[in-house]
């Protein structure tokens, strides 16, 4: 027997990017939890100055609502940007490999796009995306490294993907690898 979730739970995103990354995720954890949400995922980081932090949030009707009617006075008060969405579970996905590809290459500015289009174009979905650049130690060279989360559909061959994605990096003279996902822990 499947157990389906709650018709009373809902789910709200929200997008906050400021100045002050702890007071940040503090003002709105605080928040949630005085309007008896669960933060049920999240994500922060650092860009230069700006910190972007991302919040799933779940919780019946009534709490969510009162949770995003506070949000703007809060955003306005402390002086960040918002961005608040209703979401729903997925529902019904397709079978699929989770698989990471790690790439690091001399940084180019079509180097992000041309890798999101090559797996767009295969109707491989991102589930994750994280990159940084940085300056070579001993030439000084921009780099780039990539790391994404994808999901490969389970009728999808592995080793054609395999093929094709190297024949791809070997294009863009990219150093990359894909491999199955593994847990962290």
């Amino acid at each position: 027997m499947s157990i389906t979730p709650s018709q009373k739970e809902q789910f709200l995103v929200i997008t906050a990017m400021g100045q002050q990354t702890t007071a940040l995720a503090t003002l709105l954890t605080k928040l949630c939890m005085e309007h008896r949400c669960l933060v049920v995922s999240s994500r922060m980081s650092r860009h230069g100055t700006c910190t972007a932090l991302l919040l799933q949030i779940s919780g019946n009707w009534d709490a969510l609502a009162r949770l995003e009617t506070s949000l703007p006075a809060l955003a306005k008060r402390e002086r960040f940007t918002l961005s608040v969405s209703r979401s729903t579970p997925l529902e019904e996905r397709p079978q699929a490999l989770p698989y990471n590809v790690f790439v690091t290459a001399a940084q180019r500015p079509e180097l992000v796009a041309e890798l999101c289009t090559f797996f767009q174009q295969l109707e491989i979905e991102l589930e994750e995306m994280f990159s940084f650049t940085y300056m070579a130690q001993h030439t000084g060279t921009p780099m780039l490294n990539l790391t994404l989360t994808i999901a490969i559909p389970a009728k999808t061959q592995l080793s054609w993907l395999r093929e094709q994605f190297l024949d791809f990096c070997d294009e863009l003279n990219l150093d990359a690898v894909i491999e199955p996902w593994r847990p962290l822990h």
